[in-house]
């Protein structure tokens, strides 16, 4: 008996602006690959005034599903059917789930940090600068907050964004752990200085993304101390500045790819 042909290949990508510097396809694929599964993995570019479109035209196609990064983790939940426990408590979407014709936001950034992270060490106790109030900012700080960090600095230019991601710490997921969380905003200016007591250094910022890779994150190296772990969320390359300054100063060091 012969076998029946199907050429219908099952779609998932990512969306995102700038993309190109984005690994996951070179994953993904051979992940399908191995597992038998006729899917397609599309790295495409999309503007932020063309989000509405992009998520149309993955309805329209039928995705299974796509990732969502820089600058779409947020700007995406208002275009979904629904959110995932997680994403709706960060109010920020990595991944999106076709599940019976709707689509729902989920997140995975923060689980995948923190599972890197307790490589290194055990974030219970320990106090956190967080640079960046984003999607990515958002997801770790939730994430870590659950993981045991009690205390969390926010540091960011936009102080109305920062805020916007002090105000989530201290409600809703101070309320999620039962109290005793820490938070504060700190105004983004100028070289920061790591606050005394910080063990964890993190730069959920898209400093120093491909193809801009020279940019430097305004912190002041010299406040950087060998016991620290120090943290940043870009893919490509994984050996940002900030990494090959932290390892410089002898504390350890965690990379995007962990994400």
């Amino acid at each position: 008996m012969s076998q029946e042909l199907n050429f219908k290949q099952e779609l998932v990508g990512c969306f995102g602006y700038p993309v190109a510097e984005n690994p996951t396809q070179a994953m993904i694929e051979p992940a399908f690959r191995a597992l038998g599964l006729d899917w397609r993995y599309l790295t495409l570019e999309v503007k932020p005034g063309n989000l509405p479109a992009a998520v149309a035209g993955a309805r329209a196609f039928g995705f299974q599903g796509f990732n969502c990064t820089i600058p779409h983790k947020v700007a995406v939940i208002e275009h979904l059917d629904g959110l995932g426990e997680s994403a709706a408590l960060m109010g920020a979407v990595n991944c999106v789930v076709n599940r019976e014709g709707k689509l729902i936001g989920e997140n995975t950034d923060g689980k995948g940090f923190v599972s890197s992270f307790r490589e290194l060490a055990d974030p219970k106790g320990q106090s956190m600068l967080l640079l960046g109030a984003g999607g990515a900012a958002r997801a770790i700080g939730v994430e870590m907050a659950l993981a045991g960090v009690r205390r969390i600095t926010v540091a960011n230019r936009s102080e109305e964004r920062g805020r916007e991601l002090e105000t989530l710490l201290r409600g809703p997921v101070n309320e999620a752990i039962g109290g005793g969380l820490e938070v504060e905003f700190q105004p983004w200016t100028s070289d920061l200085a790591v606050p005394d007591g910080t063990g964890i250094v993190v730069n959920a910022t898209s400093i120093g993304l491909f193809p801009d890779v020279d940019a430097r994150v305004a912190l002041d190296v010299e406040t950087l101390t060998s016991d620290m772990v120090v943290a940043d969320v870009i893919p490509n390359p994984p050996k940002t500045r900030l990494v090959l300054d932290a390892t410089e100063r002898s504390c350890q060091v965690i990379d995007g790819l962990g994400m």
